[in-house]
């Protein structure tokens, strides 16, 4: 998700550089990351939501080996923002095929509201070179302002909250763990629905989510379970009844509080899954789409989108 800006008076110590991201820059990206995102979690943070920490030493090195598959896979589209030496803000996007996404972004606190968010999204859709494109957003006005003068349309996302009511957990069948032989037509499904596959990333996911996947004829589709967040990360499906059986799968594999978010409007059969298994219904932020239909049945991530 990319967190909101906060604007705040900060005069120029030296000029703030725009540069591509090394791999030797990762550790310092990362730290910037957690600052910045924890500062927008508690401004985000709802009443009954439990108080935002620091990420652990295991999701620093997760971020990590995620930016750095995509800094390996597309460094062109991997930028940070750079004053006397820190790394004060990042923005990290990838061309797959006919499509961009970008998949985080963000300024430091204390260095928002100074044009340097502007020069890091200027910097990531020089990248995408007119590609239709993606990505999760908040609500700040700001942002929001900035996204839609570049062309996306914000399409309003919910989100589901809570434990799952496993009495309502329905008998499940047809589903197995996925394989890499099952990425190929898994790309030809994205690029269905979305305009473009996954490409590498579907390896990446692979190897560090679990996946589940229906491969019957007119029934195909699949989802990606995060282990360590214990919530499903990435849906999509041929059509609705296998994106539901998808995702009362990933609510069965969950053992305490769970998330599903990015639920646009369009895909309202995710909402009447989640309010049968008792979560709790919210808002969240926006889909920001540029060149391209709202996908269905799907349910984006916040990284891979």
């Amino acid at each position: 998700m990319t967190p909101p800006p906060t604007p705040r008076d900060h005069a120029d110590a030296e000029p703030v550089r725009i540069r591509p991201l090394t791999a030797d820059d990762l550790p310092a990206a990362e730290r910037a990351m957690a600052v910045t995102f924890l500062e927008a979690d508690r401004l985000g943070r709802r009443w009954d939501d439990p108080e935002p920490e620091p990420p652990d030493a295991a999701a620093s090195r997760r971020w990590i080996d995620f930016v750095g598959h995509l800094l390996s896979t597309d460094p062109g589209g991997c930028h940070v923002a750079e004053e006397s030496g820190d790394i004060v803000g990042f923005a990290i996007s990838q061309n797959r095929g006919r499509v961009w996404y970008l998949a985080t972004y963000g300024v430091l606190p204390d260095r928002q509201g100074r044009g340097i968010g502007r020069r890091l999204m200027d910097a990531v859709l020089a990248h995408a070179d007119g590609r239709p494109g993606l990505f999760s957003a908040t609500t700040h006005p700001a942002a929001t302002r900035r996204y839609r003068l570049a062309g996306f349309t914000l399409h309003p996302q919910m989100r589901m909250v809570g434990r799952v009511d496993r009495s309502t957990l329905p008998a499940i069948g047809g589903l197995r763990d996925g394989r890499p032989d099952d990425l190929e037509w898994m790309d030809r499904l994205d690029t269905s629905l979305r305009g473009g596959g996954h490409g590498p990333d579907h390896l990446h996911m692979l190897h560090t989510l679990r996946l589940v996947v229906s491969d019957a004829r007119d029934h195909r589709g699949y989802v990606y379970i995060d282990p360590h967040r214990d919530r499903p990360a990435l849906l999509a499906a041929e059509n609705v009844p296998t994106a539901e059986t998808l995702l009362w799968e990933a609510l069965a594999a969950t053992r305490d509080q769970t998330l599903v978010n990015c639920v646009t409007t369009a895909n309202h059969w995710a909402v009447d899954v989640g309010l049968a298994a008792r979560l709790d219904l919210d808002q969240e932020g926006y889909l920001a789409l540029r060149g391209m239909p709202e996908p269905f049945p799907y349910l984006a991530s916040g990284h891979y989108l």
